[in-house]
């Protein structure tokens, strides 16, 4: 078995049950506009991920770096980034993914190229055992 592989105790999302709690924590992170810190908590989870679900992990790293471009003013960054994590969001997620991602991405769009506000990461059933986390107000 490799490092990367989830093995048979996977929590949703094609990780363990530790890095799900990486990504709760990143979730929360995020909707407190901390997106460095959430960039790097996410990290952590998408280094232990399998695809299919890896990619969407890849994606909302990528989403929260075009939201700290996005504070910083760098509009270039956040349409860079942005467009990337669309892309990689498009898939979809499978069931059991801790991460919303349908909604997400209708904002992350809405965000990236209409100027909207930041939008917010909400956790699943599948990140069961934390409640869904507010948005900061953009």
């Amino acid at each position: 078995m490799s490092g990367r592989d989830a093995g048979p105790d996977a929590a949703p999302g094609g990780v363990g049950a530790a890095a799900l709690e990486h990504a709760r924590r990143g979730v929360d992170l995020y909707n407190a506009g901390m997106f460095w810190q959430a960039h790097e908590a996410l990290e952590i989870v998408w280094r232990q991920s399998q695809p299919p679900q890896r990619s969407l992990w890849q994606g909302l790293i990528q989403a929260a770096a075009a939201m700290l471009h996005r504070e910083r003013g760098n509009r270039h960054g956040l349409e860079v980034q942005g467009h990337a994590a669309m892309a990689r969001l498009q898939a979809g997620a499978p069931d059991g993914f801790p991460v919303e991602t349908v909604r997400f991405l209708q904002g992350l769009a809405a965000c990236v190229d209409a100027g909207g506000p930041v939008p917010p990461m909400t956790l699943t059933s599948g990140g069961a055992g934390a409640p869904p986390s507010r948005a900061k107000d953009a």
